[in-house]
């Protein structure tokens, strides 16, 4: 017997003596005030039709922490066909777990059946490498809550009497803010490695500790998201840094080993010898992110991964120039080089990837105060977060304050005003700063004695 079915026929076993606390209406403070309209509906259609309907999962654990949780899914009894059957505006998805989707406009609640123990080899159930690939054996909700992933995760609130189900000890934890992997944790994040980033990412957003056990095994087994689809990585990157805790993520990751297996350029640059100034960098950047996304304003993945990979680009750049290579090859040799790199590991779409690279091939047009140039890069569609991007760079690079300065102005005047201002106001030289000399020339051409690859070149022709 293998493992899993190991694991599985314990479990079995364990599953007779599972007695659930329940914790009635009175004694908790879970109110349907605070649940969608849709969620609502999804869960009374389930009950009137004779089937067992309960919220589960995040929106309960965020309900009992008084938040207001945006997501609400669904576990029952009924199978995703069923489910569909009852409802017009419902469809399946899913091939690994088949999901029922019910719409409501711009509202989708998930309705989950729930999962059973099942054994590796079963046609709807199939293990690679201790790694679940499919799993569609429905069971009962014993089963069901000690196949989640943690115990905070696995409570249920029951549309029939509105009482609280626990049968993993995850209000106790939920008291002791603590994340507690349900079963063996080695055996949990074998079968799915993505658990480990979750328990960093969760344990960051509810500012909860990892249990001993939980945390124990994440050194040894960190390795395992080499085999993660990148695909996938780049969406759990995603909830890591755009949820509005991605400051806090970015340091329990660190901190637990994982960063240097999703961000290994990152993770080098944070131990190398700028570690300080990076660190300050990310600092601000996942900061004023984090601030962004609290006050329900627009962000990209694409402003936090350049500022990612800013120094592993920067550095690499700097030693191929100190190696004999032109600066403006060389960056662009070293943004090639990290960019592929990263790729192997988070597979950051192409439009991301365009905007990083003209972020960072931006920066240096920040240092031309000619007219038409002013005027251009103002309209360029990467502006602001180009300037936004030197902004956080300038609370560690004092010579780039003055630049920060002149451009937070030229944005405040108009056409007329900005003109009068660059044919009175030469540009100023960065003290110590050599002074260059005007070319005139239709044709622009790169000098190729410039050796300042701090920034990035010219974006005249950006991604060449």
């Amino acid at each position: 017997m293998n493992q899993i079915a190991s694991s599985a026929a314990e479990t079995d076993s364990s599953l007779k003596n599972l007695v659930p606390r329940i914790i009635p209406r009175a004694e908790h403070g879970i109110s349907r005030k605070n649940i969608s309209n849709g969620a609502l509906r999804v869960l009374y259609r389930l009950h009137e039709a004779g089937y067992k309907a309960f919220l589960v999962g995040g929106a309960v654990r965020d309900l009992l922490l008084g938040e207001h949780p945006k997501d609400f899914d669904i576990a029952t009894d009924a199978t995703p066909e069923q489910t569909r059957a009852l409802f017009r505006n419902c469809r399946l998805i899913g091939r690994r777990f088949r999901l029922a989707h019910v719409v409501f406009g711009r509202e989708i609640v998930e309705v989950a059946t729930f999962r059973g123990i099942g054994e590796a080899g079963n046609s709807d159930r199939h293990v690679v490498d201790g790694r679940i690939v499919r799993d569609n054996v429905y069971g009962s909700i014993e089963e069901d809550a000690i196949r989640r992933d943690f115990t905070v995760n696995a409570l249920y609130y029951d549309i029939a009497d509105f009482s609280v189900r626990d049968y993993v000890g995850g209000i106790a934890d939920l008291q002791h803010r603590t994340m507690r992997l349900i079963g063996d944790p080695e055996l949990r994040y074998r079968e799915d490695p993505v658990r480990m980033l979750r328990a960093a990412r969760l344990a960051a957003k509810l500012n909860f500790s990892l249990a001993e056990e939980t945390e124990a095994p994440i050194a040894g087994l960190a390795g395992l998201l080499a085999d993660v689809a990148p695909a996938r990585l780049f969406d759990e990157s995603l909830k890591l840094f755009l949820s509005g805790h991605g400051l806090e993520s970015l340091r329990r990751l660190h901190n637990l080993g994982l960063l240097g297996e999703i961000f290994p350029a990152t993770a080098k640059a944070l131990a190398g010898p700028r570690s300080a100034e990076f660190g300050r960098l990310l600092g601000y950047t996942f900061t004023s992110t984090d601030e962004r996304i609290r006050s329900d304003k627009p962000v990209t993945p694409a402003f936090l991964f350049a500022a990612m990979l800013w120094e592993p680009v920067r550095s690499l750049a700097e030693r191929l120039v100190e190696d004999g290579n032109d600066p403006n090859v060389a960056w662009q040799v070293a943004v090639d080089r990290v960019v592929h790199q990263q790729a192997v590991r988070v597979a950051i779409p192409k439009r991301f990837v365009m905007a990083m690279e003209e972020i960072w091939s931006l920066q240096s047009r920040f240092e031309q105060r000619q007219k038409k140039r002013v005027l251009r890069l103002l309209a360029h569609p990467k502006f602001r977060a180009a300037y936004d991007f030197l902004a956080i760079r300038a609370h560690d690079e004092p010579e780039l304050r003055e630049q920060v300065e002149w451009w937070t102005n030229a944005q405040e005047l108009d056409a007329q005003q900005l003109s009068e201002q660059l044919q009175t106001s030469p540009p100023r030289r960065v003290e110590g700063e050599p002074a260059k000399k005007r070319k005139r020339s239709r044709r622009r051409k790169r000098s190729s004695t410039d050796t300042d690859v701090v920034s990035a070149p010219d974006a005249e022709n950006p991604g060449e």
